[in-house]
């Protein structure tokens, strides 16, 4: 009986913070918004099957807090203002259309029909994140001698659990996995800072400006998101950054060197080698914290459902403790990988990581109707063999040293398909992700 009174006070009483703190949105007073509380959750209570949570914790409500509170926690932080594509999530899935090229643009033209472009799209699928706290126990016991609200302490240690987490996740998405041609990683190039680390300089900014103009990334939308390593670095050596790093006034940061500036101290680390390091991977003293930047337009982000998992004291009689935890769907990432760049501190007397091997050769190749062969010469920076596949049926390839071999059948007029008909050739350099990709036209024989 004494355990049964004790719970149904908690419940009053968590039912009425609640309602306090939805009352304002609803323009009534407190009062009013603890009490209706308290009315909704004894009605719920009446309706539910035995063994619901008679006791009337709104879950729901309580839920839904939770959902404002972790969008609230956005706010005034680097992914603040990304796309937001959480309307479209379907199961905790995202269909994204990663669009492979943009149309070309014809200045004055005075050539009718306008030749026709198909800009590839390619549906993906992603499945969201799932984070999930570990369960918090809280006995009767506890709550009958606190004299705070220890539930709302609860749910807000999980919130912060799970926005740190999420955070995390997001920055490291946002980071590439190496350097290559469409995603530099660079080093530092500054002075030891007494540690062996090389510091981060104004120049090394300007480098991440020249590697996004280089890929012809928008100006509008630049963001750079600095490690707590090179904003002090920066501080200390540019009196202009210093003084315009954050605006006291408006609370906003810094806009700087062609980016919005922003600091997080949860920045994804890489190694010695120039390879990010995994989430949750081991740190060692030779790794490095990295500040990224990317563009706006080429990232999101996604929430998904949110569950709050509730077990009340009066359905655990062994422990007679309530147990609360969360769990919510969310991601954040590029859409594709072609205008996101990182840098890292360089290291005293380190040798700088080997220069990402290049391809050059050909782009296109146009082939006759009849069947036969054409060879193609692609060389690679680091003189390594190159290797080759093909998407289409009617065209082999074979790759030897550093030459490759295309045969093709033939083309009938009175064959099905377009005209020409394309294949996708990848020219790769063996033991890397390095590709080049030609196209190859065949155009049908003409009607005899």
């Amino acid at each position: 009986m004494k355990h049964s009174f004790s719970t149904m006070l908690l419940a009053v009483a968590f039912n009425a913070i609640v309602g306090m703190l939805f009352a304002p949105m609803l323009g009534v007073s407190a009062a009013y918004g603890a009490v209706g509380a308290n009315v909704v959750a004894a009605c719920v209570g009446q309706m539910a099957p035995a063994g619901a949570l008679r006791e009337g914790v709104l879950v729901e409500i309580w839920t839904g807090e939770m959902i404002k509170r972790l969008r609230a926690g956005l706010e005034a932080t680097w992914l603040e203002g990304v796309p937001d594509n959480s309307a479209v999530v379907n199961a905790d899935c995202i269909h994204l259309v990663d669009v492979g090229i943009d149309p070309d643009v014809l200045i004055n033209n005075t050539t009718y029909p306008i030749d026709l472009q198909d800009l590839d799209d390619q549906d993906k699928t992603i499945s969201l994140d799932k984070f999930q706290t570990k369960v918090t126990p809280i006995t009767d016991d506890e709550l009958h001698a606190i004299s705070y609200d220890k539930m709302g302490r609860v749910e807000e240690s999980h919130r912060n659990a799970l926005k740190d987490a999420e955070f995390l996740k997001a920055a490291h998405a946002m980071c590439p996995t190496k350097n290559t041609a469409s995603t530099p990683v660079l080093v530092t190039t500054g002075q030891d800072d007494g540690t062996g680390r090389k510091m981060m300089t104004p120049a090394d900014i300007v480098r991440l400006k020249a590697a996004l103009d280089k890929a012809k990334v928008p100006m509008e939308g630049r963001r750079l998101v600095l490690c707590p390593d090179h904003v002090n670095d920066l501080l200390m050596l540019d009196q202009k950054f210093a003084n315009q790093f954050y605006n006291y006034e408006s609370g906003k940061p810094v806009n700087a060197y062609g980016f919005e500036i922003y600091q997080f101290a949860n920045n994804p680390y890489y190694g010695s080698n120039g390879i990010k390091k995994a989430v949750g991977a081991q740190i060692s003293a030779t790794d490095r914290q990295a500040s990224f930047a990317f563009w706006k337009g080429r990232v999101f982000k996604a929430s998904g459902s949110l569950k709050m998992y509730y077990r009340d004291a009066q359905t655990n009689p062994q422990y007679q403790r309530n147990e609360i935890n969360f769990r919510h769907y969310f991601i954040a990432l590029p859409k594709k990988e072609d205008a996101n760049v990182a840098i890292y501190s360089g290291t005293v007397g380190a040798a700088a990581p080997a220069p990402t091997p290049t391809i050059s050769g050909a782009d296109t190749l146009e082939v006759p109707a009849t069947q036969g062969s054409n060879n193609r010469t692609y060389a690679t920076s680091n003189g390594a063999a190159v290797t080759a596949q093909t998407d289409a049926e009617w065209l082999t390839v074979a790759a030897g040293g550093n030459k490759v071999t295309f045969t093709r059948e033939a083309y009938a007029y009175s064959a099905e398909g377009d005209n020409p008909r394309v294949a996708t050739v990848t020219i790769g350099i063996a033991g890397t992700e390095v590709t080049k990709t030609v196209t190859v036209s065949q155009a049908m024989a003409e009607n005899a």
